[in-house]
């Protein structure tokens, strides 16, 4: 088990990251947005306490979409005329505040649903916009062995701390920003804010996945065995995903018509 929980994240993560150099950029898109890290942290939590605990971490981590939106929100803010430490330390603070609301709120998933699609709509409508163009920033092998490590730590610390944190904080934490403060963060320091602002509200087209994911988890664990549930959780992700996917390209696409026509 120990192996597995040292492993099995950062290898997901290692796939995401070079997924881009394998197959292109729009499968290492699609691959982003799934549950690379909560996912397995709540299986792991299953196994350590059993399908209601993990159904309720999974309701939390559903609420904790608000959580992650409210550490973009905050650095995305934050970063336009901070520096990356300013940014990081304000945005891990929003993060807290709204972890501890989350926190408070019922274990229903009717509220986590509430709570995620009004962390959505905000954050696609507040975050700021960027309309400079931003080049693809280079993978270095430091970045890489970076996230790998801190899959590996946020797996850990969840697991780890799940018997004193219950279900609601191990949920919250499972959806920790991982992803987003590395990434934030490197891209910040390597690129500038523009950058930084652009990759944070193009991670909202992930959050409808994680949704899925997590929803499915809260009911499906209380009547079906953890790897069924699991399993259907995955499939779930990865249609609703490609769905969301496609729907941005044609949105994309219709945007894109007028302006070839003007110039035409």
């Amino acid at each position: 088990m120990l192996a597995l929980k040292l492993t099995l994240v950062p290898l997901f993560l290692l796939v995401v990251s070079m997924s881009g150099n394998w197959w292109g950029p729009s499968i290492a898109g699609w691959l982003a947005g799934l549950p690379v890290v909560a996912g397995p942290i709540l299986f792991f939590l299953v196994l350590a306490h059993g399908p209601n605990f993990g159904a309720r971490a999974a309701t939390l981590s559903l609420s904790a979409i608000l959580a992650s939106e409210a550490f973009n929100f905050a650095y995305a803010w934050t970063c336009r005329s901070r520096s990356w430490q300013e940014a990081l330390a304000v945005g891990l603070i929003m993060w807290f505040i709204a972890a501890c609301g989350l926190s408070m709120l019922p274990n229903s998933p009717i509220w986590a649903v509430i709570a995620a699609f009004a962390a959505v709509c905000f954050g696609q409508s507040f975050l700021p916009r960027c309309s400079e163009a931003s080049a693809t920033a280079p993978l270095t092998r430091s970045d890489l062995i970076g996230r790998m490590f801190a899959g590996a730590v946020l797996t850990l610390l969840v697991t780890s701390i799940s018997d004193w944190a219950g279900p609601a904080w191990s949920g919250l934490l499972a959806v920790f920003p991982l992803l987003g403060i590395v990434l934030s963060v490197s891209s910040h320091r390597a690129h500038g804010p523009a950058f930084a602002i652009s990759l944070l509200r193009g991670m909202v087209l992930g959050r409808f996945s994680f949704a899925a994911f997590c929803l499915l988890l809260s009911y499906a664990l209380y009547y079906q065995r953890p790897l069924v549930a699991f399993a259907e959780a995955s499939i779930l992700a990865m249609i609703v995903q490609g769905g969301t996917k496609r729907l941005a390209t044609m949105q994309r696409a219709r945007t894109a018509e007028p302006t070839v026509a003007s110039t035409d």
